[in-house]
């Protein structure tokens, strides 16, 4: 992988969220974004818009009952394309977008693959909040690192080496011991949630490879990615879900609709801020720390039940997930 694949992976770390993940890691020469606000104020806005988005999503999917992962991710996709483009008029948030030279070459070469790989990551994982607990969701997602090592070692991307294998074997046996700790384990659930983890990885792998000399920011990425997965997932939404969703609307009305979405775009507004503040640590830091909130927050909000061996395995993870960010994936 290209040198810096650390400032990347630790921003994949922010990926949660996403609709559940939804930041786009910046590419690796996006330069940093100025440091309009100190990281003892973005970092706690961050953490609530994500913990935010993914309990927000919770709730809409299992306790408003509104089933429908594909209709979400397109609506958010959706009020994010416009939402890009409002701010690219009227601020400077979208300046970066300058730098993109977009020509139907590069679209179809680097944007549309990422693009397909990001809308699969973004549908698979909204679905697994239909059968799986947020904390283990969570736990779960831990194994992002590992899936991205594998992917890279067998196309020869990077080569394996004994703290490698340490931290695969860390996240591997921390999230075997959190499903086998699970007390709602779902295996539909499990599958889904594993692909999601397997699109993703295979999405930031790609990233490396296809936009290692492009200067895109995450909101600069979000610019150019909704409107392509948005139409990607409209064209699936007849043959997953049909007209069932569209006929729930009045159930959950306007306000529902409009915060949930605006919600998920202001967490990748609050990325370019993120982008520019604190260390490589310090916003690994927060990310463990998020995680453990959202797994506390789901505990007290949804009554989701977690055991002492979970606790154990997912520490055993958090573990090997920080060693793997600290030390750059290498």
């Amino acid at each position: 992988m290209p040198s810096d694949t650390k400032a990347n992976l630790e921003l994949a770390g922010f990926n949660d969220d996403k609709e559940d993940n939804d930041i786009l890691p910046a590419p690796a020469s996006a330069s940093p974004a100025p440091k309009r606000l100190t990281s003892s104020t973005i970092i706690p806005i961050w953490i609530l818009l994500s913990s935010s988005v993914i309990i927000y999503n919770n709730y809409l999917y299992n306790s408003l009952d509104f089933r429908y992962p594909v209709f979400t991710v397109t609506w958010h996709l959706s009020f994010a394309a416009i939402g890009t483009r409002v701010l690219q008029r009227t601020t400077r948030l979208l300046d970066g977008t300058k730098d993109v030279y977009m020509d139907r070459t590069l679209f179809l070469t680097r944007i549309l693959p990422i693009g397909i790989l990001f809308s699969g990551s973004l549908v698979l994982s909204n679905t697994a909040y239909l059968y799986l607990s947020v904390s283990y969701i969570q736990m779960l997602k831990a194994f992002t690192p590992v899936a991205i090592l594998l992917i890279s070692w067998t196309f020869r991307l990077q080569d394996p080496n004994r703290k490698l294998a340490l931290i695969v074997l860390m996240i591997s046996s921390g999230v075997a011991l959190a499903s086998h700790g699970e007390l709602r384990f779902h295996l539909g659930g499990f599958l889904v949630q594993a692909s999601a983890v397997c699109f993703e990885a295979s999405r930031l792998v790609l990233i490396q490879i296809l936009l290692h000399n492009l200067k895109m920011d995450p909101l600069v990425s979000l610019h150019y990615y909704a409107p392509v997965c948005a139409v990607i997932n409209l064209c699936i939404l007849p043959f997953t879900e049909g007209l069932a969703p569209f006929r729930e609307l009045p159930s959950i009305g306007p306000f529902i609709l409009l915060t949930n979405a605006a919600v998920a775009f202001l967490l990748n507004v609050a990325a370019v801020f993120l982008v520019g503040v604190g260390s490589g640590l310090v916003l690994t830091l927060a990310g463990v720390f998020k995680d453990i909130l959202l797994i506390t927050g789901s505990v007290l909000l949804f009554g989701n039940q977690i055991t002492p061996l979970q606790v154990f395995g997912y520490s055993i993870a958090l573990g090997g997930l920080v060693m793997f960010k600290t030390s750059g994936g290498k």
